[in-house]
């Protein structure tokens, strides 16, 4: 048996170090060629690192949240024959010239995958060894009794995803009391159906523990991988801009019919319309106006560069947090091509597989929590831009129109800008130029 020593890749791009986000193998675990090992990230994308050998896994090189330089001892296999660590056997472990660089397969180190879901690391559950004290486990999926165990020990905190943590929140169960079966000794969704099955600490099946009971439990969540990239970022937009918001009601009754007039006509054949398309194209319409808006700002060489082209940035939540897509060149997008790309850029957003050209160079940003939009938000400019438009909710309510008191749909725009770079005065015209958009949908179209 000998060693082989991975090296954290070389992602390319000039990345020197990059987050440890996630280990998909444990010491102990037989790993098999092209297997994913581990999950990397730089910048908003994540990469996963692939095993060029067969082998078990000896020992892990670094702990998740880790920030890792390039070339940097990753992992250690077992593997059969002499390993590529053969050569350095007789000298000590810590010279660097011992650890031949690895070739990688460059092909998977380029492709860009999101942080697994939290059930993925529950689709190949190893026993895990039993601590002293601690009543044998099943797994809840193999049909068989799951064993009630012993509170963990004073000061060993329960292991599992936060999707798992929540159902148990949700349910009313206390993680310290659930046997565990999956990888690393992690509580997976199958051990809570069991702990459900067999009724909570005494309780019927499928009861609910005290809901009024006291709680004195603590989580403390490692702020690491992609949600650790959104608090830099929102950290140096806020130290670095001097925002201000400006806040403008809009009667989107008008554009609303259009919008729904329009996918009753051409849905089926071209697709249906959101709300965002028309949006978008408001905004191109606008900007043509107001160019210093459609700008990225350089604050350490002092230099406002404004852009012709609209690459607009449309903020997406995913389930491992915030991204933003960009849709490029906006201005020559007619509403169903906009509408595609929106749609195909989101999906790729939440599916892991934007890449990094899709991340990056957005000129202005436009961001919606649609049906939870609120009344008035804040939203936080996208550093280097100088604007980003916010979209509140859409409610119908009373209106004096003409004298009388009538039903509309009304929607408020809450827009933030870099005041460096943005004068209030301006701010304010371009919002109310987007708004004359919208309200007379039909100039829109008109050139």
């Amino acid at each position: 048996m000998g060693i082989h020593l991975i090296k954290m890749p070389d992602i390319g791009e000039g990345i020197a170090e990059v987050e440890l986000v996630e280990w998909h193998v444990q010491p102990g675990d037989t790993v098999v060629e092209d297997q994913v090992l581990a999950d990397v990230m730089t910048d908003k994308a994540t990469v996963q690192v692939p095993s060029p050998v067969n082998g078990t896994v000896e020992s892990l090189g670094g702990k998740v949240g880790e920030v890792m330089a390039v070339g940097s001892a990753l992992i250690r296999l077992q593997v059969e024959g002499a390993g590529n660590m053969a050569a350095a056997s007789a000298k000590p472990a810590r010279q660097p010239e011992a650890a031949p660089a690895v070739a990688t397969h460059s092909d998977q180190a380029q492709a860009v995958a999101a942080v697994q879901p939290a059930h993925a690391a529950e689709a190949k559950p190893h026993a895990p060894t039993d601590k002293p004290g601690a009543a044998p486990r099943a797994s809840a999926s193999s049909g068989t009794t799951v064993v009630p165990a012993a509170a963990r020990v004073q000061g060993e905190k329960p292991l599992a995803s936060p999707a798992v943590r929540k159902r148990a929140w949700d349910l009313g169960i206390e993680l310290q009391y659930v046997p565990a079966t999956g990888s690393g000794g992690q509580i997976t969704h199958h051990d809570l159906d069991g702990y459900l099955a067999r009724g909570a600490k005494g309780t019927t099946a499928g009861s609910h523990i005290a809901a009024y009971a006291p709680r004195e439990d603590e989580q403390q969540v490692a702020v690491i991988g992609l949600r650790r990239k959104i608090a830099e970022k929102m950290q140096e937009s806020k130290r670095r801009i001097p925002h201000f918001t400006y806040v403008e009601e809009v009667d989107v009754t008008e554009l609303e019919a259009l919008r729904q007039r329009l996918n009753a006509q051409w849905g089926a054949e071209r697709g249906k319309l959101t709300i965002l398309p028309l949006l978008a194209r408001a905004m191109v319409l606008a900007l043509r106006d107001f160019p210093q808006i459609n700008a990225r700002y350089d604050d350490e060489a002092g230099v406002v560069t404004r852009y012709g082209a609209v690459h607009l940035g449309i903020a997406a939540q995913t389930e491992s947090g915030l991204m933003v897509p960009v849709l490029r060149h906006a201005e020559t997008l007619d509403l169903w091509a906009c509408s595609a790309e929106i749609a195909r850029l989101a999906e790729a957003a939440r599916t892991g597989r934007a890449v990094r050209d899709e991340l990056s160079g957005s000129t202005i940003t436009l961001t919606s929590l649609g049906a939870l939009g609120g009344v008035v938000s804040t939203p936080v400019i996208n550093h280097p831009e100088v604007a980003i438009v916010g979209v509140n909710r859409m409610v119908e309510r009373p209106v004096i129109l003409g004298g009388a008191v009538v039903a509309r749909k009304m929607m408020n725009l809450s827009s933030s800008f870099d005041h460096r770079v943005v004068d209030g005065m301006h701010a304010a015209e371009f919002i109310q130029k987007i708004r004359g958009y919208l309200e007379c949908p039909a100039m829109l179209f008109v050139e």
